[in-house]
């Protein structure tokens, strides 16, 4: 046999090989993966049992829309009613250091949005920032709210100015907290949200071990990584094992839009920016990017905090708050009409004698 084709047929001799045994390697990868996938799977934990750990004593539950949602009110009965909405992947409780600090003046309501939290799925099964301004507007209306401040962080800041924007005669005074609102560029997409919108991939992923995940996003988005406490990264990871919101998170992720920042310059609500100056998640440049953009606004950053500025030091965060926020005027009314002006003539004057 010639030289070259020896060397051929040895060439092609391990190619068949591998070539016969494809589906045994197919069946190896496929199951390297699957196992993978189950040891990473975590499941949804007992809705009793994460209610149990993270109400307490002002916690209620109201039909909003359809939806169970849990809600506290706290802090003055008698003052400015005040709503505040937590980010994604957040709930009511990154608001308790302001409930301290401002509870003395403020009546303060907080919310689980639909799909975050204790509250869970909603029979609308839409997780956008335009949805959620529509509960925000059935949740006031279902508390006799009239007028009131509203307050957001992040996602919750987007719900909030895009709520302020669409219903201006409802807020009285805003304040927006680190605040989603400008597309961030294609490089800036974080990876999970990459990976949430690819089929398949994203529900493995949003099933997949949420407290690893957890405890790392929240040591980047603190500017101290100490402030990733236990007892934090343990809340916001169980809270994502509620019935109903890894689904929702997983939605979310797949079909919200990018806002429409123009809105912005509509708005003549007296509002305050608040920010964290060490964010790793919305730069800083977003604020001045608010400021330019809402005539009329002020801006406050704080040097040395991060992306959760309330939660990192409540007090210095709530004080400009307390500054800002005024007493809800009345609305204005017409003047009382004169009853002689009301007073009803008969339809033929008679004539005089």
């Amino acid at each position: 046999m010639p030289l070259r084709r020896r060397r051929e047929e040895a060439r092609r001799g391990p190619l068949r090989g591998l070539l016969r045994r494809w589906p045994l390697v197919l069946l190896f990868v496929l199951g390297a993966f699957a196992g993978a996938a189950l040891w990473a799977y975590t499941p949804t934990l007992p809705a009793d049992v994460l209610i149990a750990r993270y109400t307490d004593d002002r916690s209620i539950f109201i039909d909003v829309g359809g939806v169970r949602a849990h809600v506290r009110e706290q802090g003055n009965p008698q003052g400015i009613p005040v709503v505040l909405l937590h980010g994604s992947l957040g709930s009511l409780q990154v608001w308790d250091g302001w409930a301290r600090e401002l509870g003395d003046t403020a009546r303060l309501i907080t919310v689980d949005l639909p799909g975050h939290g204790l509250t869970g799925a909603w029979p609308r099964d839409e997780y956008t920032v335009e949805a959620y301004a529509d509960f925000v507007e059935v949740l006031v209306d279902t508390l006799d709210l009239d007028r009131f401040a509203l307050v957001g962080h992040s996602m919750g800041g987007a719900v909030a100015w895009t709520f302020a924007a669409t219903r201006p005669d409802r807020v009285s005074q805003l304040v927006l907290v680190d605040s989603a609102g400008y597309p961030p560029p294609d490089d800036k997409v974080p990876p999970a949200n990459r990976i949430a919108r690819l089929p398949l991939l994203g529900e493995i992923s949003s099933y997949s071990r949420p407290q690893a995940r957890v405890r790392r996003s929240l040591a980047s988005a603190y500017a101290n990584p100490a402030q990733a406490t236990p007892e934090r990264v343990r809340r916001h990871a169980e809270l994502q094992r509620f019935p109903g919101n890894r689904e929702a998170t997983l939605q979310r992720a797949r079909l919200q839009e990018p806002l429409d920042p123009t809105a912005l310059r509509r708005l003549r609500v007296p509002t305050l920016i608040l920010w964290g100056g060490r964010d790793p998640w919305v730069p800083v440049a977003d604020a001045f990017r608010f400021q330019n953009d809402i005539k009329g606004a002020d801006l406050e950053v704080f040097s040395g905090l991060g992306h959760y500025p309330m939660e990192e030091d409540p007090k210095a965060t709530a004080a400009p708050v307390a500054a800002f926020l005024r007493p809800i005027p009345p609305r204005p009314t017409l003047p009382s009409p004169d009853p002689a002006d009301h007073q009803v003539q008969p339809a033929v004057v008679p004539e005089k004698d």
